[in-house]
């Protein structure tokens, strides 16, 4: 079955959603959502949106200043200068498609501050901001003639010359997308996506690791898509862990526990209930994420402890329910009063701050193919993203990628000349034991050797550990009939090897990465 498009978005986050409203009233658009809607990194985004808003205290320059600090100043200027620029356009974009934020009684935003944030600029709707903005989004998209949702279907790849029997290396110049193979996973049959212009908009790739925050479809396809044709992926060693997952034994993804509750006056202490903050950094609780995660890995294991705790209850309990009523429930749920309570957390794998290679305008190495959000690499966060920067460079970017698109359109048309997919001779399947148990390896192998702290030798076990997996997997592959979990595990496995590769090729601690081979040099 061949499907065309004008705009084929792959992915149903803030950046694919948001792309798609703006370039709608000019074509055609299909979204490619893996599941629902409601499924996506956006919607468990609690903490909220990074803007200048309030003037009279902050300004450009400050927040510039500060994504540059937290990044290490890896981070590319131009990107930082233009997310943080255009982000007050963006905001009021997201409150005329109906984003309730928070206000005082006085009218004014009601900001809150994060870690590495030098000012109040976090705008937020409690601590549910991401689900308030991807349901507004949801309604928006819903009621555009010109949008077509497809949930339940899997992207398998991108079509590019390579499909037409040419042969693509990474030196090959002029690679075109011209749309992608999706499974439909009600007829479990894969079907062909014609566009003059892909968006990859697939988000980030934290279910590779046993622990993480995010939905577990987050196992990084539109970079593993990417990267098998031959675009170019980079960063992907600067993988954020959330210094405070809620601790909780046997939860997959892991509960998170807002950076903005440090913000409020959240103070870490070991299980005696000491405060430790004040020996790793002067910014103690508030120190960006990458510090604060170390510092709490560093303690759980000089103390042989499996979490740390988080104390919120010397603020007035009645504030600490209005501010954060999600996790004041979460947690009653399973026996904790936070406003009695300690609240046990430990790290897990958060956000990633490499990805598909991209230029200001969304660009891939790709023509034709556009990638914003998670899953793309604009330069913004360096080697460490700043709290509540994510959601407002999707939304930057997505404006930034629609105006190009549109400018560039008319150049385009589909290309027909492309094969359907052919699985002719393949079996369904066999034992599905074969794929979990290697998803499981994977999570295993990335958690221990990939994690907060590397080294050399951790590297070199996890890519040989990778590499056993891959071969094995592909076989699988070219025998068996698509279907998502195969697909999911083909992905998480290149966007590992990816992980472990250019890990092993930064030969310093910087950011995110860090290594005891290459200890961080003292800065005066």
């Amino acid at each position: 079955m061949v499907q065309q498009f004008d705009f084929l978005v792959i992915g149903s986050g803030i950046a694919g959603m948001s792309l798609a409203l703006k370039v709608a009233d000019k074509g055609k658009v299909a979204i490619i959502c893996k599941t629902e809607l409601e499924e996506a990194n956006t919607y468990f985004a609690q903490g909220g949106i990074a803007s200048v808003t309030n003037l009279l205290v902050d300004n450009f320059d400050k927040h510039i200043e500060d994504t540059m600090i937290a990044g290490d100043w890896i981070n590319d200027r131009e990107a930082v200068e233009m997310v943080v620029r255009n982000a007050p356009d963006q905001i009021k974009a997201l409150i005329d498609w109906g984003v309730n934020f928070d206000k005082k009684e006085n009218g004014e935003f009601d900001l809150h501050r994060e870690g590495g944030h030098s000012e109040f600029r976090i705008l937020h709707h409690k601590d549910n901001t991401g689900a308030e903005i991807q349901l507004s989004l949801i309604e928006a998209i819903k009621r555009h003639p010109n949008i077509t949702i497809f949930n339940h279907h899997f992207a398998v790849e991108i079509i590019t010359q390579h499909h037409q029997g040419i042969i693509v290396t990474r030196y090959t110049p002029g690679i075109k997308c011209y749309g992608a193979y999706v499974l439909n996973e009600d007829t479990g049959k894969v079907e062909t996506f014609l566009s003059k212009v892909t968006v990859m908009a697939t988000g980030g790739c934290e279910a590779v690791y046993r622990n993480t925050t995010n939905p577990l479809v987050a196992t990084g396809d539109g970079i593993a898509m990417v990267y098998r044709a031959k675009g170019a992926v980079k960063n992907m060693e600067f993988i954020q862990f959330h210094p405070t997952a809620l601790f909780h034994p046997g939860d997959r993804p892991c509960f998170l526990i807002t950076e903005a509750m440090r913000g409020y006056g959240g103070v870490l202490r070991t299980l005696d209930g000491k405060e430790f903050m004040q020996k790793y950094d002067k910014r103690l609780s508030l120190a960006p994420r990458d510090i604060v995660a170390r510092a709490i890995d560093n303690e759980m294991k000089l103390r042989g402890d499996d979490h740390v705790y988080l104390d919120v209850t010397h603020k007035d309990p009645e504030e600490t329910k209005k501010h954060f009523p999600n996790i004041y429930k979460k947690c009653l749920s399973i026996g904790i009063d936070i406003t009695k309570d300690y609240i046990p957390v430990a790290p897990a794998a958060h956000y990633l701050c490499g990805g598909i290679s991209v230029d200001l305008n969304g660009q891939s190495s790709i023509r034709r193919l556009y990638a914003i959000g998670e899953c793309s690499c604009t330069g913004l966060h360096g080697g460490n993203r700043l709290a509540s920067n994510s959601l407002i460079e999707a939304v930057v970017y997505a404006d930034a990628a629609a105006k190009h698109i549109l400018s560039v359109l008319e150049r385009y048309d589909f290309n027909t000349d492309i094969p359907e997919w052919n699985d002719e001779g393949t079996i369904s399947t066999e034992e599905r034991v074969l794929i979990t148990q290697s998803m499981k390896e994977v999570n295993q192998i990335m958690e221990s050797y990939v994690g907060i702290v590397r080294s050399n030798t951790r590297l070199t076990r996890a890519w040989n550990r990778l590499d056993i997996l891959y071969e094995e997997t592909e076989s699988l592959f070219k025998r068996c009939k698509a279907s998502k979990e195969l697909c999911e595990l083909r992905n998480m496995i290149n966007v590992g090897y990816l992980i472990t590769r250019q890990a092993m090729e930064r030969k310093e601690s910087r950011g995110l990465h860090y290594t005891i081979d290459y200890p961080p040099v003292k800065k005066d």
